[in-house]
């Protein structure tokens, strides 16, 4: 009888002990959460990013900062979030442009956008805009077409760098139209589209984010966007399958991923929160203003999404003939 005893009791203290760690795991989060934007500030992915750690701020209690860490392409900040630790404290607000970079960089990252990110949801489609100085004489897109044709190598454009999303676009663009311009890469968004403003460069393809600001302002010329239908933010700037271009296409995706390894649970709990935020008709109001077109996903549908969109992409650095800075 005291061995039973002895017995049920050592079994006792070891199940306590077993469940001691679980039972003071400190609920997600209990401190403050890091959203790593690999952009400088004032970008379309800094803008989103922003509109989100409001909102998981204000939910779940702590603290989600954005740290902005530019350079290498977005290249920096996505390896050092695939090398922090999967504990759901540092998150990447991922974009088109890691899409972009597998191919463009053809195994020579640092990580791999497939393996190395627990995918979260997106938060917004964003498409570009046709954006011309108001000096370039031209009012639509068919005229653009035509001057460049008139004028082959006359016109330069801006883009965030060789390789991105708007680079791409353009060559896309050039290619279908059969026009020549200059292309001048910069090192972000912001300083491409201000140059266009200034008259430094005559026009650019910018995510509406950037854009829609400048054209309500007056400061540039919008001729068309790239998504297959007009955006609400600009509801007057037609399709460039409406300008004349059918079938053309290009429209960019953000969203958020962390770590690979990450514990589902974790996962969970912020996608759930994700889709709760993208359904808050304020926030969906809020993209809008902003150019953007709210997206909800599950983690298993954005992560089937960043496999089409890294196979849609490396066919176009491919045509486009891109190599990185």
């Amino acid at each position: 009888m005291n061995n039973n005893l002895k017995r049920r009791a050592a079994l006792g203290a070891l199940a306590a002990a077993v469940a001691m760690p679980a039972l003071a795991q400190p609920a997600y989060p209990n401190r403050p959460v890091r959203i790593v934007v690999p952009f400088p500030p004032g970008g379309t992915s800094d803008i989103l990013a922003r509109l989100a750690a409001a909102r998981f701020s204000a939910e779940l209690g702590q603290p989600f900062v954005v740290d902005n860490r530019a350079g290498g392409a977005a290249n920096i900040g996505a390896d050092f979030v695939a090398k922090s630790a999967p504990d759901g404290y540092t998150l990447l607000l991922i974009s088109s442009v890691h899409f972009i970079n597998a191919g463009l960089f053809d195994g020579r990252l640092s990580y791999d956008v497939l393996r190395d990110f627990a995918p979260i949801g997106l938060i917004a489609g964003v498409s570009q805009v046709v954006l011309v100085n108001p000096s370039l004489p031209v009012n639509t897109l068919a005229e653009l077409i035509a001057y460049a044709k008139a004028h082959p190598g006359a016109l330069n454009y801006s883009s965030p760098g060789n390789g991105s999303q708007p680079h791409l676009t353009a060559e896309l663009f050039s290619t279908a139209t059969g026009i020549r311009m200059v292309h001048v890469p910069y090192r972000g968004a912001p300083q491409a589209v201000t140059d266009v403003v200034s008259g430094q460069v005559q026009l650019t393809f910018a995510t509406s984010p950037s854009a829609v600001p400048l054209v309500r302002g007056g400061q540039v010329r919008a001729l068309a966007v790239t998504s297959a239908q007009r955006i609400a933010a600009l509801p007057d700037v037609p399709t460039a399958a409406e300008a004349g271009l059918p079938g053309f296409e290009s429209v960019g995706g953000n969203g958020l991923a962390a770590p690979a390894g990450t514990p589902a649970p974790i996962i969970d709990r912020l996608s759930g929160v994700l889709i709760r935020m993208l359904q808050d008709p304020d926030l969906r109001r809020a993209l809008t203003e902003q150019g953007a077109d709210a997206r909800v996903t599950t983690p298993a549908e954005f992560t089937a999404y960043i496999g089409a969109e890294v196979t849609r992409w490396r066919e176009a650095v491919r045509l486009s003939g891109a190599k990185p800075d």
